[in-house]
Parts: structure tokens; sequence; C-alpha cells
């Protein structure tokens, strides 16, 4: 293995997913990056190898130097370094209220609420080495903005975790539509989120929109970018209609909307 010290810079904000980009090389066959202990291919694309990253909101600020293996046509591998740059941001605090089910858990709801945990979690941890999207990612209600991604949550007057995602509004049986083209690797009912469905996009890459009053997929479909996954409403732990709109990439949670606007 040859190592090269030339490092190339990106900037991200806590809780955001940046995109890095290599310039083509002719003997370069493939690009790999090692990302919080992920390795996470790039893909060719016209005139560069890129991919994307995700910063969590819990992410140290300051310089996160990670390596790049670059694999040649003759079978040498050359690793350099990249550098994420990571800048702080503060969100505020939103307190609310919700049915007190949803805070003071009996014990099988307790239950259900870790075992479903779990499922997502693990389903968060894969990174598919396909990437499946060919166009720029789109808001799921054309038109509709999200402000509350990150805020920390007190739900009666008790901390929760942060929130990892927007919510979008909309009133009960608004169409929600897929942000990409994805594989549907969740669609049912959860405990916290309600009628969920959850989409692969590739390369650690996947889309969760939540309190959906109908599901109109199934998991293993294939859906294109824009197409209708169900309807929104108000199932699960909600204070009315909306759509909970979140992104994960490589695990880390990080605001939908800088996903969409990597691909403007």
């Amino acid at each position: 293995m040859i190592v090269l010290l030339l490092s190339l810079i990106f900037s991200a904000n806590q809780g955001s997913a940046v995109q890095v980009t290599f310039p083509d090389e002719p003997e370069v066959k493939s690009i790999e990056i090692a990302w919080e202990n992920k390795k996470v291919p790039a893909f060719h694309v016209q005139d560069r190898w890129t991919t994307v990253l995700g910063v969590d909101l819990d992410a140290k600020p300051g310089q996160h130097v990670t390596p790049v293996f670059f694999t040649l046509n003759d079978g040498r591998i050359e690793k350099r370094e990249a550098v994420i740059e990571v800048e702080p941001k503060k969100y505020p605090t939103t307190e609310l209220k919700v049915d007190d089910k949803y805070v003071e858990l009996s014990k099988p709801d307790l239950a259900r609420a870790n075992r479903e945990a779990k499922e997502t979690e693990a389903i968060f941890s894969l990174i598919s080495p396909e990437m499946f999207w060919n166009e720029p990612f789109s808001v799921p209600i054309p038109g509709e903005t999200g402000t509350n991604f990150g805020h920390r949550r007190i739900f009666n007057g008790q901390p929760r975790a942060p929130h990892a995602g927007a919510d979008l509004h909309a009133s009960t049986g608004t169409p929600i539509h897929a942000t990409n083209r994805g594989r549907v690797v969740l669609a049912k009912a959860l405990f916290f989120t309600g009628n969920t469905v959850i989409l692969d996009h590739g390369l650690g890459v996947y889309s969760l929109y939540a309190h959906l009053s109908r599901i109109d997929v199934k998991r293993g479909d294939v859906v294109s970018n824009g197409q209708l996954l169900g309807l929104a409403g108000a199932t699960g732990r909600v204070t009315g209609p909306h759509l909970h709109w979140g992104m994960r990439v490589q695990g880390a949670r990080v605001d939908p909307f800088t996903l969409v606007e990597i691909g403007k």
C-alpha cells in the first residue's frame, strides 16, 4: 500500500450531510472512504468520484481526518486523507404535550419501543454498496419546509432525545412522496412513529416517513423519486397531523433538507 499525505478539506455543520468529491484519475479503479468506522464507497460520475457522508447532531466540532483508499487498475492501493471540518450548530429547545402513555411507558409498551428501536438501528447500520438514486433529493410534500430538526425536546416536562427529523405541515390524507429512488426496508406501524416507511437509497443513506394514516408500499418494493408512499396522518406519538421526515446517513442523524441542498 502506498500512503500519500495530501488531504482535501470539506466543511459541514453538526447534523448535516456533506458531499465529498475527488477528481477523476485515469489509473483509479475505485475509491472507498473510511468514515466513522464505516466503509463508504464513492461512485464515478462524469469527471469525478463522489459520495455523501453524514455528520451526526452530536459530532464533535473540529477537524475529523478520515482515510481514503484509492484502488488502482494494477491492483495497488493508495491511502490518502480527507478532512471533514465539523462546525458547531446550536439547536433550540421545544416543549411538547402528548398523551402520557408515550412518556410514562407501561412495561409492554417499553418492551415494544426498545424492540423497535433495535430493529430500526439495525437497518440504519447497514451500508448498501449500490447508489440507488440517480437524481437530486426532493421534499416529500412539494413546497413544504421544516425548521425543527435538532430541537432538544421536552415531553410533558421530561427531557428526551433531540428531534432527528423535520416536521412538515400536512393535514390527514395529504399525499407523501418518496424523496428519491430507493428500496422499501420497513413499512409498518411502530410505537412512537406510528405508521412508518423507511427507504434505503444506498451508500448508507436512508429516509423515514412517520405518522402516516395509510401506507401504500410494502417491504421489498423499489420506488422512484416522487412515488406515492402513503398519506399523512397522526399515528404514534404526535400533537396533531403532520409528516415527520427523517434522514440517516451512515447512521448519523442529519437534517433532511441538507440532502436536498446537495442536489441543487
